[in-house]
């Protein structure tokens, strides 16, 4: 009897762990940047933003042709003026995956020759899932993950 309560008890544990790791509503996305097009020219970026709700735990991949492009992350005046000086470190693999540690506004920018000023530029704003305006940041750092190509941000 008492394995058979044994029994019962690690199956419904198993399915509570299930539901709490498979909740599609508290679920962390991975937003492809561009979609299939990618980081690229040509490109509305801030259309494909329009519909978007980003949020901590979120991922974000750009996705470009190595050597053609670049992804730097830069200030709301950089990102305003096209000034190709990054707050982080320059990600230049062509399949770059940033993770959202931080609520606020993140702007991103191509760094080579003029993609900026012909539109290669995203302004996104994180927020947490329990509240629907993003909370001021304190801190105004960036983290880099451990695992290769991730790297973990704290917006400001």
């Amino acid at each position: 009897m008492a394995t058979k309560s044994l029994v019962s008890l690690i199956t419904l544990a198993s399915l509570s762990l299930t539901i709490m790791v498979c909740d599609p509503v508290n679920a962390a996305k991975v937003f492809t940047v561009g979609d299939e097009k990618g980081w690229t020219l040509d490109f509305d970026y801030q259309a494909w933003v329009q519909d978007k709700q980003f949020h901590i735990g979120d991922r974000l991949v750009f996705n470009y042709p190595k050597g053609v492009h670049n992804v730097l992350v830069v200030n709301g005046s950089s990102f305003a003026n096209c000034v190709k000086e990054p707050i982080f470190p320059r990600l230049e693999s062509g399949q770059d995956v940033l993770e959202f540690i931080g609520t606020g506004n993140v702007w991103f920018i191509c760094g080579v020759g003029k993609h900026c000023q012909n539109g290669l530029k995203l302004k996104i704003t994180i927020t947490d899932q329990s509240s629907p305006a993003p909370a001021p940041s304190s801190e105004k750092n960036w983290h880099t993950s451990s695992l290769s190509s991730v790297y973990h941000l704290k917006p400001w």
